[in-house]
């Protein structure tokens, strides 16, 4: 190969997007149960942690793309998962809330991240942490 700097084997890229598709494919099943997305599961974790943030607040949560966040958001409040409503203090500003169905579903979703984790048996926690650390560090460099 004349380049091979551009053998698919040298990219640190595709194997960040090879390990993101499995990711989400590993989702699928339990987040079918939920009736979600994995992108609808980030918006609905980043609810768990904080009820009725704004959406600017919850783009930068979840660092979703702002034009699929807004999809996102419809589809789920049309699930009657969440509402989107006005700010008490700016009714400019909406505010993204759960409703009484979007609050059930954190029990049923309570055990996905241990599901997930043991698909992964041959990263031990200490690898894991650091894994976590690494993509932390790729991702404030890339932001």
């Amino acid at each position: 190969m004349k380049y091979p700097q551009l053998k698919l084997e040298n990219q640190i890229c595709h194997r960040l997007y090879m390990a993101s598709n499995s990711v989400v494919r590993a989702y699928r099943d339990a987040l079918n149960q939920l009736d979600l997305t994995y992108p609808q599961y980030v918006v609905m974790m980043a609810l768990w942690e904080e009820d009725k943030v704004s959406i600017a607040q919850l783009l930068e949560k979840t660092m979703v793309d702002g034009g699929a966040m807004t999809q996102i958001l419809k589809k789920m409040a049309d699930k009657q998962l969440l509402a989107v409503v006005k700010g008490e203090t700016d009714k400019r500003k909406r505010v993204v809330k759960l409703q009484p169905h979007g609050l059930q579903l954190q029990q049923q979703a309570a055990d996905i991240p241990e599901k997930i984790r043991c698909q992964f048996p041959s990263i031990n926690e200490q690898e894991a942490a650091l894994l976590i650390s690494l993509l932390d560090k790729l991702n404030t460099d890339l932001s």
